[in-house]
């Protein structure tokens, strides 16, 4: 039988590495008992080890000359803590934030730049796994890129949204945000009915401005990062292509397969860093109108 008839198709592939590992089968659009084990297992090993490196640089930070990767982390902090003091006014509040954006530029940074490794790699890591323990290799899903799961990306932006209605109440009292609620953007009105009327109008607002930043934060980086994975696994079937087919006049597809998978990985470092530095921003400007009175 020929490498050919066993290959995969393009569709079946794409399927495969878009599938999820997942503690039992998905039957309904949104089931909250249903887990995306890799998602959840990458992120946590992630953040484990950005928080490990951190550490490191932070024990060995010395008051003198700093090494390389001192100097980086020192770098990212104080570009970090400049973006903090711009936007969150509150001195107090800033010990918290600052140390929070951090984290969250370098988690989200790492959790982008899995999208950098080749393809088939962790995949079929899992695979070697999976079939050494006697199960069917074909139902040995895994995905690489968390942030290209929307359950991640939607868990981040939820996240900061309670940290927003937290600051909310906190500096505002509950009496005080619970006026603001119906008071802005439209203001009030003396008028009895009319103060009802624009109380309603503005209750609607504010609600649906926490819906749509909420979902536009999280949609925004699910959609940059699996277009970009649906891009890698488009250049990865030009290689794939020639790789079954054997013929040498394919090699053209190879040579595009190389050429391509170079350039959009050059590409993608931008993107990746770009992504992460908007979700961050995003964040602080988010938290810093928890703190602003209408």
């Amino acid at each position: 039988m020929s490498a050919e008839a066993n290959a995969p198709t393009a569709s079946e592939y794409i399927v495969h590495h878009l599938t999820h590992w997942q503690n039992k089968p998905q039957t309904e659009i949104v089931d909250f008992t249903v887990f995306n084990i890799d998602s959840l297992l990458l992120s946590i090993l992630l953040g484990v080890v950005t928080c490990f490196f951190l550490w490191k640089a932070a024990r060995r930070a010395t008051s003198g000359v700093p090494g390389r990767f001192q100097a980086a982390v020192e770098i990212l902090v104080e570009m970090v803590e400049s973006e903090a003091k711009g936007i969150v006014h509150n001195a107090k509040s800033r010990k918290l934030v600052a140390p929070l954006a951090l984290t969250i530029f370098v988690w989200i940074f790492a959790l982008n730049a899995m999208d950098l490794l080749p393809l088939d790699l962790l995949p079929e890591i899992w695979k070697l796994i999976y079939g050494a323990a006697g199960h069917d290799v074909s139902h040995a899903y895994l995905r690489s890129v968390p942030t290209a799961d929307l359950s991640v990306t939607m868990g981040m932006s939820v996240s900061v949204l309670l940290i927003c209605l937290v600051y909310n109440v906190k500096n505002k009292g509950v009496g005080g945000w619970a006026h603001e609620l119906v008071s802005a953007p439209f203001g009030t009105s003396k008028n009895p009915v009319f103060a009802v009327i624009l109380g309603v109008v503005n209750l609607a607002m504010q609600l649906i401005e926490f819906v749509a930043k909420t979902v536009s934060h999280g949609m925004r980086l699910f959609g940059n990062m699996y277009a970009g994975e649906l891009v890698f696994m488009l250049i990865a079937l030009l290689g794939g292509a020639w790789a079954f087919s054997f013929e040498p006049a394919g090699l053209m597809l190879l040579l595009l397969h190389i050429v391509a998978g170079w350039a959009w990985a050059v590409f993608h470092i931008l993107i990746i860093t770009l992504q992460a530095f908007v979700f961050m921003m995003l964040t602080l400007v988010y938290i810093g109108q928890a703190h602003d009175s209408h």
